[in-house]
């Protein structure tokens, strides 16, 4: 398929750039199984109706830092630093912003004089290192900015730092929200146990690369970003019991469906795995899920690698049908908008 088939028209004042009053006020598009029509309600009432006894939800715990880091090169000119992944306490793989590309062994100086070293590159990255050996998370953390989305088009506010994370938020390493989350409060997570589904924690550090475009028209061709992830021992044999009895799998977003279904493709028996590791699994049509049943998701970006994902789970017909109606019915779309409902496709619809 090509990359011009997840094509759709989204007018710009549908794209959410400030998160509703309450998590759970977003309003929730219904995509059944083809037999059935989509139906409109409410992430607060609607989803606790869709879950059932039995259920397994699995939701992503990591936590987001504040990735976004201003200061100068040693030349003087001003430099932002976007953290991609935290290697080491003192060394990080980043984005480097500035007038011109910073040379090896240069330094750049962050807010309270606190310095990084260019150690070199990793394709369109940089591998930074803090001279001194400090935390480089503990930097981040006091001084750091929300890294907000670029179509959000706007500075990260005091109250991004706790609405751009989720209320069950624990590992930090994320530089973006699995956004499906945020829809989340805690009275809603005890209802949502009190009605007798199961709750299960995962953690994948989303990384810089979900923004990414996809650049060729082919998308055979696109060399997707890898993310770490971690699925504990507890939670593997959990998710392989509820498989076992019959019992539903739902996926909170898609950063929870790539690690379940990254760690499944990568087994030889097609189980989850208790496992530490990266997945780089590119899920597009034709994809053979092997874990997942339902996917409580965002609304996401025209011609993007999730666009495709839930493309693969729900059917394309299905997926592009949902979403040109979304437009219609004004919903309010990316990280901070509205949530959506799929059951998986047997086939493609």
């Amino acid at each position: 398929m090509k990359r011009t088939d997840f094509a759709y028209d989204l007018p710009e004042e549908l794209i959410a750039a400030e998160p509703l009053a309450e998590r759970s006020a977003s309003r929730l598009m219904i995509v059944p199984a083809a037999s059935r029509g989509t139906r409109h309600g409410f992430v607060a009432t609607d989803l606790l109706t869709l879950l059932r006894p039995g259920d397994l939800v699995v939701v992503n715990n990591t936590r987001v830092i504040p990735a976004r880091l201003t200061g100068t090169k040693s030349t003087g000119g001003q430099v932002e630093v976007m953290i991609e992944r935290i290697i080491a306490p003192h060394q990080v793989r980043a984005f480097v912003r500035a007038s011109k590309t910073p040379k090896v062994d240069s330094l750049i100086e962050l807010e309270v004089g606190y310095q990084l070293r260019v150690l070199g590159r990793d394709g369109d990255l940089f591998l930074l290192e803090e001279i001194e050996g400090r935390s480089l998370l503990i930097y981040a953390e006091t001084y750091g900015h929300v890294p907000l989305p670029p179509y959000m088009k706007r500075q990260d506010s005091e109250s991004d730092r706790e609405r751009y994370q989720t209320v069950f938020a624990k590992h930090a390493g994320a530089v973006a929200a699995p956004t499906a989350g945020l829809h989340f409060d805690q009275a809603l997570i005890e209802q949502i146990k009190a009605n007798g589904v199961e709750w299960v924690e995962l953690t994948l550090h989303v990384g810089a690369g979900t923004f990414n475009p996809v650049r060729v028209e082919d998308i055979a061709d696109h060399q997707m970003h890898a993310e770490w992830y971690e699925i504990t021992t507890e939670a593997a044999q959990r998710i392989q019991r509820a498989k076992a009895e019959g019992r539903r799998v739902i996926a909170i977003g898609t950063t929870s469906l790539r690690a379940l279904e990254g760690s499944a493709a990568q087994s030889p028996d097609g189980q989850v795995r208790a496992e530490t590791a990266e997945t780089n699994v590119f899920i597009t049509p034709g994809f053979a899920f092997r874990v997942v049943d339902c996917l409580f998701t965002n609304f996401h970006l025209p011609e993007s690698t999730l666009m495709m994902l839930i493309s693969a789970f729900a059917g394309y017909d299905r997926v592009m049908a949902a979403y040109r109606e979304a437009v219609m019915q004004r919903y309010r779309f990316f990280s901070y908008g509205d949530a959506c409902w799929f059951e998986r496709a047997e086939h493609d619809a």
